[in-house]
């Protein structure tokens, strides 16, 4: 990376940086004013509310990432075109196809952000907002009668009730199928602790197993239940799959599958994820153009507006596009990278007619 590139690169993304800081701080007063109508209730207070608020911030942050990175590089481009610094980057001999390199390395920077954040933080910080509401909520009432959440892994289907902590239950029945699905043992644990990714610790447990003809019965303090239905799967339950991460995503997936599940809203999610990730590289090579010919004399205010223009338009493409995928049973591998692909089409044919 030479000189010039880290000075392009440091432009763009101070720009980016000031665009995104902006869309993040609208985007926590907006969940929190939407949060009001839920202040009050049980022990759910203002300052619940304004926590929830800011630990929503990174899935907002993912979500907005594209359209924050449109806006941000236009103002950037803008700010080297109107200097003139571009042109006397041109008229020293660097090419386009140089120039939209040395984009392509901020671009590399935002995409490993936008990966850590919804690896690492998105999910966790989101599960968690949505676990202390709920519990300041509904401190004084119990769930055990609502049914609780019913997870099968092969021939073991799980009834998990009355979450009390991130991994802890209240109980668990767990059925044992033969392979006629025939039930051949259902056991019952007063209390189930997640000790894995794969594995419930379960107490006071009790079992009935049937044979031809007897039941035999077996009761224990403890038992050790080994299933690829962990408590990572159950909260796939309570989860809208575009809010998962992707290796979330991604063993959600194989688990669906494995078990012959619709798995559809899961892969497109995955796959929808991946496009915006990628919308990022394309909306720093669309701005790129606009660094050129008669658009570089634009002021600030035309392109911020037109930034915001493109960047809602790009935004509700892709929600337009993840609810015709799924309300009209289209293909979702196709249909995820349609927004991307049209604003990637757009930078290309923009740059190709750059002179």
């Amino acid at each position: 990376m030479t000189l010039l590139d880290r000075y392009i690169a440091w432009t763009l993304l101070s720009a980016i940086a000031l665009v995104m800081a902006v869309l993040l701080v609208l985007g926590m007063l907006f969940v929190f004013i939407g949060e009001q109508g839920d202040v009050g209730i049980g022990h759910y207070g203002m300052l619940d509310a304004l926590t929830y608020s800011a630990m929503s911030v990174p899935q907002f942050a993912l979500e907005s990432f594209p359209a924050g990175a449109l806006v941000g590089a236009l103002l950037g481009i803008g700010v080297l075109a109107r200097s003139q610094e571009i042109t006397v980057m041109r008229a020293s001999g660097m090419s386009k196809l140089r120039l939209s390199a040395a984009a392509l390395i901020s671009a590399g920077l935002l995409i490993g952000v936008a990966l850590m954040i919804g690896e690492f933080l998105a999910q966790p910080l989101g599960q968690l907002a949505d676990e202390r509401k709920a519990f300041a909520k509904y401190a004084n009432i119990s769930f055990s009668g609502a049914g609780g959440a019913w997870i099968r892994d092969g021939d073991t289907i799980l009834n998990v009730q009355g979450r009390s902590s991130v991994a802890q239950f209240g109980g668990m029945l767990i059925f044992d199928l033969a392979g006629d699905n025939r039930v051949a043992a259902i056991g019952r644990a007063e209390h189930a602790t997640a000790v894995g990714a794969q594995s419930w610790q379960l107490q006071d447990y009790a079992e009935s197993r049937f044979t031809a003809d007897t039941v035999t019965s077996l009761q224990s303090s403890q038992r050790l239940l080994h299933t690829a239905a962990g408590a990572d799967l159950l909260q796939l339950s309570v989860s809208d799959p575009g809010e998962l991460a992707l290796h979330t995503l991604y063993n959600a997936i194989r688990y669906l599958r494995s078990n012959n599940l619709d798995a559809k809203q899961y892969v497109f999610a995955f796959w929808a994820r991946l496009a915006r990730t990628a919308g990022i590289l394309a909306a720093l090579l669309f701005a790129l153009p606009f660094g050129f010919g008669v658009l570089r004399s634009a002021s600030l205010s035309a392109r911020t507006t037109l930034g915001f223009a493109l960047g809602i338009v790009y935004f509700f493409l892709q929600r337009l596009v993840e609810s015709g995928t799924l309300v009209f049973n289209l293909n979702p591998l196709l249909l995820a990278w349609v927004p991307t692909g049209l604003l990637a089409l757009a930078a290309l044919l923009l740059i190709w007619r750059v002179r």
